[in-house]
Formats: structure tokens, C-alpha cells, sequence
């Protein structure tokens, strides 16, 4: 008889918006996982764009080149709080991260919509920069 082992999918952490914000304000780095539009629209200061999901004709798209992206952008033992637009997509991204062997990385529930309902502050790029 053979037996098939399989890993346990890494634990992901969860915070919430006040602790999202904690930890932006302690040194850790924000990844929003929202598309390239949404993210134009405000983020957090100092938040790094890398779509998790395309949003296309056909439906939603998974960004194939995700964990390339991310890894010339972060380091494996980085702080990263993983957010985007409530929370449903930075969970699937931060568990593709851990899976990858991103070791510091929490996904942030409530993402963006929670963030802004906060009156946090949020930084809306200027046209044409």
C-alpha cells in the first residue's frame, strides 16, 4: 500500500484594519493584490501594486505571474500585509505566498474597503504621473 503525504496548507493570519495599520506603522510593507485600476482609484501611502486577478471578458483571470512579480519587489523574510479591495483576494494571494515560502506575510481582512471607511489616510496618484 502506498501512501500519499501531503503538506498542510500553511496557517494564514488575519488582521483587521487597526492592526493593518499597526504594522504599516511598524515596518511592514503593503501589497495590494487589487487590479491596476481599482489601485489608481487610492491606496495606502507607500502600497505596492501587484494584481493577484485580471478581470476580463471571459471572468477573472489569475495573474500567472504573480509570485515572479511579488519576488522582485519582496524578499522571502519581508513584513508584508497582503490587502485589496475586502478581503476575499488577499487571502487567496497571502496563501500563495506562504505556499511559496513567504515567511512574514498576513493578510489584512477588510482590505481597502475598511481602510477608507476608517478615514485612513489613502494616497490618490495624480493623472498622467
Amino acid at each position: 500500500m502506498v501512501f500519499l503525504l501531503r503538506s498542510p496548507e500553511p496557517a494564514v493570519t488575519t488582521v483587521d484594519v487597526h492592526a493593518a495599520k499597526d504594522l504599516l506603522g511598524s515596518g511592514h510593507r503593503y501589497l495590494d493584490v487589487r487590479s491596476a485600476e481599482e489601485f489608481s482609484k487610492g491606496h495606502p501611502e507607500g502600497a505596492v501594486n501587484v494584481p493577484y486577478l485580471f478581470f476580463t471578458p471571459e471572468g477573472r483571470l489569475k495573474n500567472a505571474e504573480f509570485l515572479d512579480q511579488v519576488s522582485k519587489i519582496f524578499g522571502k523574510d519581508d513584513a508584508i500585509v497582503v490587502g485589496c479591495a475586502s478581503g476575499v483576494r488577499s487571502i487567496q494571494a497571502t496563501t500563495d505566498l506562504l505556499n511559496a515560502g513567504f515567511k512574514n506575510t498576513k493578510n489584512f481582512g477588510g482590505g481597502f474597503a475598511a481602510w477608507a471607511e476608517k478615514g485612513f489616510a489613502v494616497k490618490v496618484p495624480q493623472a498622467g504621473l
